[in-house]
């Protein structure tokens, strides 16, 4: 590839990139500050082009969020509720399983995406028995589900470690792990944001031991809060690492934050990130986290035509249909809450890129030339 033309001062950073060398955290923190959008986003598409071809990946998908009542009480999060909360609610295993068969009429359905609030009442069993009765009931979708969060709460209210937590999810159905809760990377931040969640340490210490029992995880980053740009890098710097060691993690999703009905942006005033720093940080989150293959353009979150545009900053993955998204909605998501998998193929394919049906393990399942 020719040169790039980096802007004055960046040059040293692109003559890296191109010769494959691994970018340091001075260089993210310095990429932070670059204003040549432009630069970046080639920089990043050339790696993209590299290291993954053009093809971009896509599932035709159903999320099920068993339940929003929520012990946690995250300052940024608009879902959770307290069991007399006007919109709580609690699923059963058969309504969850009625979930599902509404997305069935769509028989290209390939794959589950089940988080939930950290219900304060129910057991690790109350939840392991919902995953069971959807892996009994559907057995040919691929379940991904949970959080590392999710996972740690699992084991302190069981009494099992996080090992036993996750080889009984296993063995119930699971495919892969969702890669939400990571928030940033930060003692910080966890601290004045959701002290009452899994730790920095504890959600890495939970993707690795995933890692080591053979399943497979997603990676994020929730970003445009109160984290300086240094903790962004410091972020990917540590999912980095863990890639390093483990080599696990499938793909990266950026998210940024969404204010709307959450305590943060109630007493911060807050806004919601421009669509500027949603491509830059796209951008530089791929070259930072180089051993990883895939990064996700969330459109739930990014709005479909920034997520189109994404995929020439550096993402391959476009997450999928959806069905009926209701997290990040509560926060005030302008997105649909499902899109059409011929609507996800047009999208692609209008951006020069090849779509590729696949499962939550990444194995293709169709590709549309």
């Amino acid at each position: 590839m020719t040169e790039l033309l980096a802007p004055k001062g960046y040059e040293d950073i692109e003559e890296k990139v191109l010769a494959k060398e691994r970018l340091t955290r001075e260089d993210g923190v310095r990429l932070f500050d670059c204003r040549n959008i432009a630069w970046l986003g080639a920089l990043a598409d050339h790696v993209r082009c590299e290291k993954c071809g053009d093809v971009v990946y896509y599932n035709v998908n159903c999320h099920v969020n068993l339940t929003n009542i929520c012990r946690a009480h995250c300052k940024f999060c608009a879902f959770g509720r307290d069991a007399e909360d006007k919109g709580a609610y609690e699923m059963e295993a058969a309504d969850a399983i009625a979930v599902v068969e509404d997305a069935m009429k769509d028989p290209h359905l390939a794959g589950l995406h089940v988080v939930s609030g950290l219900h304060p009442e129910w057991s690790f069993d109350d939840y392991l028995a919902r995953l069971r009765a959807l892996h009994e009931r559907f057995p040919k979708l691929y379940l991904k589900g949970f959080t590392g969060v999710e996972i740690t709460h699992f084991s302190k209210i069981s009494g099992l470690s996080v090992r036993e937590v996750l080889e009984r999810l296993k063995a119930a159905g699971l495919d892969a792990i969702a890669g939400g809760g990571a928030e940033i990377l930060s003692d910080r931040i966890r601290e004045e944001l959701c002290p009452n969640k899994a730790t920095a340490k504890e959600w890495l210490d939970a993707a690795r031991t995933a890692h080591e029992l053979g399943i497979k995880s997603n990676a994020s980053m929730l970003y445009g809060h109160i984290e300086t740009l240094a903790e962004r890098v410091d972020h990917l710097l540590a999912l980095r690492s863990l890639q390093d060691e483990t080599g696990g993690f499938q793909t990266f999703i950026c998210f940024p934050f969404l204010p709307k009905n959450t305590a943060l942006a109630a007493e911060s005033g807050i806004s919601q990130t421009s669509m500027w720093d949603d491509l830059r940080t796209m951008a530089i989150s791929r070259l930072m986290l180089d051993n990883f293959t895939n990064i996700k353009a969330y459109w739930v979150m990014l709005t479909v035509p920034v997520a189109q545009v994404a995929l020439g900053f550096g993402a391959n993955d476009i997450d999928g249909t959806v069905h009926k998204e209701t997290i990040l909605h509560d926060a005030g998501a302008k997105s649909p809450r499902a899109l059409t998998e011929d609507r996800i193929i047009r999208i692609v394919k209008e951006a020069g890129r090849i779509p590729a049906a696949c499962d939550c393990n990444f194995n293709i399942l169709h590709v549309y030339e």
